[in-house]
């Protein structure tokens, strides 16, 4: 999977677990797994962004308390595409 940096924004849908994403389709199911945690959430992409150089992924603060980085603020993270 692609790896790369891993932010956060507020975003409601898909139960509090949804994402943005630069290029994947809308509706996509995406394994995040932060890599210096090994926790790991699933997320569904429903946004478009991030819109900051280096990052690959805006996970919802839901996710980023799952994924354990929400004080942290950014995760190097690890991106598995599940399925549409």
């Amino acid at each position: 999977g692609t790896i790369g940096r891993a932010s956060y924004y507020r975003c409601l849908g898909a139960g509090g677990f949804c994402a943005a994403h630069r290029s994947l389709p809308m509706g996509t199911r995406v394994r995040v797994t932060n890599l210096g945690n090994g926790a790991i959430a699933e997320v569904v992409i429903v946004d478009r962004g991030p819109f900051i150089g280096g990052r690959v992924i805006d996970v919802s603060t839901r996710a980023a308390d799952a994924l354990g980085f929400r004080r942290a603020g950014l995760a190097r993270v690890r991106l598995d595409v599940i399925g549409p």
